[in-house]
């Protein structure tokens, strides 16, 4: 008899009671104030009522439900229009005032603890899902709770930046649709909500395009991958994957319902190897050419002058965009040798057709870029899209109405700026995660190289002081970008992600003020033990 009762106790669910919520989460909310010494318990069948015909509210408190069975094995219900609820979502006005396609989100809500149970309003559906993403990082994490004690509290909350990104690279290597919704979770749990989504570059074509079905066919495989560093070594095994575009409007949706807008990238006219393998004529020397096997930056890019390549550019844009709902589209425009175009006869009789000329500043072939750049942005404009670019596109003359993504350090977002251009900042020395984040990284998963650890990821702020007032409003908010060359496992993707995505997270939602990176650490103590219940992997040590 004392075995199996011994038995029964180890197969059974643990029960926990008196777990208590502490609303000191990551990113941390911009005021709170709390009572604890009241509480409000959180217990099984107790329900989630909102005002019923709001299909985004609908959703977002099946959501909560599923969050609090997740960490604390409550069950609760779901009401539609259900009053007195002992958990309440409001929306404070009906209409709501930015959708998915702007990609551009109202982030604030409050919420309010107290006798009668949880209240989350905001003006928008999307200010109530960040309510809920709080709430949902406050609780315990335990295996089976009797009661949840939430401790009276009043949270108002908003988000410092309206742009808050993250990017993931899927040229290098392929990610399935799970992994990439796994990633997308993660995003929401950090109040993200722009995804830069890397979809083409040299050494794969992941895009799917219809009126050209051999380019992802073709230019999604590449026939070995490097060993490390451009060892001279390969794998000898061929390498592939590519979105449909079935797959890719399945992720469109699954990110609208966290409200994170997909932003993706066309990289053009560089890092065009892959499509130059399908379309060789499409280059300025014509070909052959492979879907690179190894890793770095190409000299054949897509001939400038040739007008058969504005036609590919355009159909393949115009296929992406009844994809992508966003208003920005990525063009990428970074890393393209003018080399070919020098020597190239089309190119320079393209470049003497527009009456260009060496000014000094700007270089004939740099102009050349930007000329292909106004040909993109015009298109992209009659489809009711602007332009995004890295911040090579300064160097011939940025176009009207393009945005600039500071990469190369904070001098072309400050030039940006100053010109009254929008700006994504996203330095290489704070905000590349593809870098090592432990100094002793003998023991660590490979990395392309460098340190950004996640300290320095937390101290970096994305307004210039060089800026004035009025300069400053151009920064729209910062991103962190996750290259994927020695990525190739999801244990790794996210090891490499966690906790840099925490840190640049109180970047992008915190004032300056409010950040505090000992008390941060202290915090991601239980952002860790929601990792493990969530089975994500993340980097153990914390530099």
């Amino acid at each position: 008899m004392r075995k199996t009762i011994f038995l029964l106790l180890v197969i059974m669910p643990m029960i926990v009671t008196g777990q208590r919520a502490d609303y000191k989460v990551i990113p941390l909310p911009a005021s709170i104030t709390m009572d604890t010494g009241n509480m409000f318990e959180l217990k099984d069948g107790m329900s989630i009522g909102f005002k019923a015909g709001n299909a985004g509210v609908a959703q977002t408190a099946g959501f909560l439900r599923d969050y609090v069975e997740e960490l604390t094995g409550l069950q609760l219900h779901v009401i539609p229009g259900g009053k007195h609820c002992p958990i309440e979502l409001r929306l404070v006005k009906e209409k709501q005032e930015a959708g998915v396609a702007d990609g551009i989100f109202n982030s604030r809500y409050t919420m309010d603890v107290g006798k009668h149970g949880v209240l989350i309003e905001a003006p928008t559906e999307e200010g109530l899902f960040r309510g809920v993403q709080t709430l949902r990082k406050s609780l315990p994490v335990v295996e089976k709770a009797e009661v949840v004690e939430l401790p009276h509290v009043s949270i108002s909350d908003e988000a410092r930046f309206g742009y808050r990104g993250v990017h993931l690279d899927s040229s290098r290597h392929f990610w399935t649709v799970d992994v990439v919704k796994k990633y997308i979770d993660q995003l929401a749990l950090h109040n993200c909500n722009q995804f830069h989504w890397h979809l083409t570059d040299d050494q794969g074509w992941r895009f799917e395009v219809k009126a050209l079905p051999e380019l992802a066919k073709e230019g999604s495989i590449r026939e070995q991958t490097v060993i490390d560093r451009n060892t001279g070594l390969y794998d000898g095994t061929p390498y592939g994957g590519y979105y449909t575009q079935d797959e890719l409007r399945e992720v469109v949706r699954y990110a609208a319902e966290r409200y994170i807008n997909i932003i993706p990238e066309i990289d053009l006219p560089g890092h065009m190897q892959a499509a130059l393998h399908v379309y060789p004529e499409l280059g300025c020397t014509g070909g052959p050419y492979s879907v690179w096997q190894f890793w770095g930056v190409s000299e054949d890019v897509l001939c400038a002058g040739n007008p058969k390549t504005i036609d590919f550019l355009k159909t393949v844009l115009g296929e992406l965009c009844d994809i992508f709902p966003s208003k920005l589209i990525h063009i990428g425009g970074d890393e393209c040798p003018k080399v070919r175009w020098k020597n190239c006869a089309k190119c320079q009789s393209k470049a003497t057709s527009l009456g260009l000329k060496d000014d000094g500043k700007h270089s004939i072939e740099n102009q050349l870029q930007t000329w292909v750049n106004h040909e993109m942005e015009s298109y992209l404009k009659s489809r009711g899209r602007d332009i995004i670019g890295w911040d090579e596109v300064l160097e011939g003359g940025l176009t009207d109405g393009g945005t600039v993504m500071s990469w190369r350090g904070i001098e072309g977002g400050i030039d940006a700026a100053r010109q009254h251009h929008n700006v994504i900042m996203t330095p290489v020395d704070y905000c590349y995660i593809d870098y090592y984040q432990v100094k002793n990284n003998w023991n660590a998963p490979v990395a392309i190289g460098g340190y950004v650890p996640a300290s320095k990821t937390y101290s970096f702020e994305p307004v210039p002081a060089e800026l004035n007032e009025e300069e400053a409003k151009y920064i729209l908010g910062p991103q962190v970008n996750l290259w994927c060359e020695y990525v190739a496992y999801p244990s790794h993707l996210f090891y490499m992600l966690l906790p840099r995505l925490d840190a640049i997270s109180e970047v992008q939602w915190c004032k300056p003020e409010r950040k505090d990176f000992e008390d941060f650490k202290q915090r991601l103590e239980h952002q860790k033990a929601v990792y493990d219940k969530l089975g994500v992997n993340y980097c153990r040590l914390i530099e």
